[in-house]
């Protein structure tokens, strides 16, 4: 500070003040209880990582991609192909690639298809930016370019790649489901599937009050048995219950049912845990009992004397019990699934009740609380008796049972259909689709490419990174179908780059894979088509991860606290206090 003071122009406040500064920052420092890692290694790490999830669902993309088997640590196998479910039953440790796992589960949920896909482009956006980070160009930049790109890619699909499903006629979503169908274990049965697909998606479709038309997919109870064939699997009309009657005297079939959906058992009550009855009077005990019997008898009459002859139960009714509703010709099935009667209730326009106490403090049971159905039947389906609710009032609904050969197959099979039977309901509900096969990929490297020469400024190089980490889905499909994908994949930029730039050849931006027999073809003509939500949020929601990975530079890791106990016995013994 000597030399400081000699050579200091100004007053000395100044020179406290920059003593103290210097001071500050030469001795103060931070210390954590854990490892910090920052830049360009942290960013390495996370790319590596979410690289390493993409590579383990890669071969499973597309209609020949391959399954996985996955075993947990009871020994439950699961053999799939459904991006979704491999991230999910994973035990992912690394933050970034958790990130890619929650992905697969937003696209699970907000489309039900391209699941693979949405993790596929995440992982190559983020190997694409490691590059360009190496190269010295600041990740805020890339972060404007990708943002810039996929609104782009979104603008341009619906301009030009977007086919109203008006304009395909009925065979629309018949080749919509067969496409999302093509890559799962029930891919050489599309035919068959894809017509018991629509047909449900056709019985539970509905147009609200606004006249969009609305398809309610969880109106539809897809049941599993296995035994039989897969194309031994059937739709049943109406809502089926894995259930049957409580007894066998009560009638298998009521018409212009009445349904009560009870979240209670029916059973004899009981005093609660740790409460006494203390009697003087002997012959006073069995009025207790007979008490008992009765508070259960009254709960059962109030529901029969509101009109209900169809009760739905999620608890149990024991046989005193049955005896009040063979009497009064009323069916009870009890042990319901409670998901099952919500669903019934939404149908019938019944309201599950949880308990028969009123605001007064009173047990009643209104007849606004019942819903109706034209019949509830018990009839034998395959090898197991079912309960099936048909004719729903306020909503129709739709059951699929499906046979296979053992649990995995059948487990397989749901997932297949329910993925199916998303697509159909985003075609219903959004009017619109894309054809598949790599064709809008493609179509959107090419065009990306020219956007990008045509910008001055910086994200020009990001853009140009985002068209080429488009190519990733078209090159995987190749290879997954053990053809050359460099021949292909160029032959298939040729045509979109014809499409794009010559006017009389604008039909062949519908230009897409056929990798059966290893060649491009029109995949318009060939029904190769998928909802065109799934392909912009797939865009969307991968260039968001691939962001929110992006701007991470700093990784601190706090270690865990040892849980040692410090007064166990081997630490008494070694510190000499025993």
């Amino acid at each position: 500070s000597s030399g400081i003071n000699a050579e200091w122009p100004l007053r000395p406040g100044y020179k406290l003040y920059f003593e103290l500064a210097v001071t500050m920052t030469t001795t103060q420092s931070i210390s954590l209880f854990g490892e910090r890692e920052k830049g360009e290694t942290v960013r390495t790490q996370n790319m590596t990582a979410a690289v390493a999830i993409a590579n383990i669902v890669k071969s499973s993309l597309g209609p020949v991609g391959l399954d996985k088997m996955l075993v947990d640590e009871v020994g439950d196998v699961t053999v799939t192909n459904d991006g979704a479910t491999i991230l999910k039953l994973l035990e992912v440790e690394h933050p970034a690639a958790k990130v890619l796992c929650e992905l697969a589960q937003l696209q699970d949920e907000e489309v039900g298809d391209g699941t693979t896909s949405v993790v596929i482009i995440a992982a190559e956006l983020l190997r694409g930016a490691d590059e360009l980070i190496k190269q010295k160009i600041h990740p805020t930049t890339i972060i404007n370019g990708y943002k810039l790109a996929c609104k782009e890619s979104v603008k341009f699909i619906q301009e030009n790649l977007a086919i109203p499903a008006a304009e395909l006629g009925k065979n629309c979503l018949l080749n919509v489901a067969k496409t999302s169908m093509s890559s799962k274990i029930i891919g050489s049965d599309r035919d068959f599937f894809a017509n018991i697909v629509v047909q449900c998606a056709e019985v539970v479709k509905f147009t609200n009050t606004k006249g969009d038309q609305k398809c309610p997919i969880k109106t539809i109870n897809i049941l599993k048995a296995h035994g039989k064939s897969a194309r031994e699997s059937t739709v049943v009309k109406g809502y089926a219950l894995n259930c049957t009657v409580g007894s066998q005297l009560m009638p298998k079939s009521i018409k212009n049912a009445k349904l009560a959906c009870i979240d209670f058992s029916l059973q004899k009550s009981k005093m609660k845990l740790g409460v006494q009855v203390v009697v003087d009077d002997p012959s006073k005990l069995e009025a207790v009992r007979q008490r008992e019997a009765d508070i259960t008898k009254e709960k059962i009459m109030l529901i029969l004397n509101a009109g209900a002859n169809v009760i739905l139960t999620t608890g149990g009714i024991d046989d005193m019990c049955l005896k009040y509703f063979i009497e009064a010709g009323a069916m009870a099935v009890r042990r319901c699934k409670k998901e099952d009667l919500k669903r019934i209730a939404r149908a019938s326009g019944a309201t599950l009740v949880a308990s028969l106490s009123n605001l007064d403090g009173e047990e009643s049971f209104e007849p606004a609380f019942l819903g109706a159905a034209d019949e509830v039947v018990q009839q034998r389906i395959c090898d197991d008796e079912l309960i099936l609710v048909k004719g729903t009032k306020a909503k129709a609904s739709a059951s699929i049972i499906l046979r296979g050969a053992n649990d995995i197959y059948v487990d397989e099979m749901d997932r297949s259909v329910h993925d199916s039977l998303c697509a159909v309901k985003r075609v219903i509900e959004s009017k619109s689709v894309v054809p598949g096969g790599g064709c809008v990929e493609a179509a959107l490297s090419i065009y990306l490419e020219n956007f990008a020469t045509s910008l001055g400024s910086r994200e020009q190089l990001a853009i140009a990174e985002f068209a080429h980490a488009m190519l990733v889905i078209p090159k995987t499909l190749v290879v997954n179908a053990a053809k050359d994908s460099t021949e292909l994949v160029a032959k298939l930029r040729a045509f979109h780059n014809a499409s794009q730039t010559i006017e009389a050849k604008r039909q062949f931006k519908w230009i897409g894979l056929d990798l059966e027999n290893g060649k491009c073809r029109d995949n318009k003509e060939a029904g190769v088509l998928e909802p065109e939500m799934s392909k912009v949020k797939s865009l969307k929601f991968a260039t968001e991860a691939a962001i929110t990975i992006l701007r991470i530079d700093d990784m601190i890791k706090i270690y865990q606290p040892s849980k040692e106990d410090p007064n166990s016995y081997a630490n008494a013994v070694k510190s000499g206090r025993m």
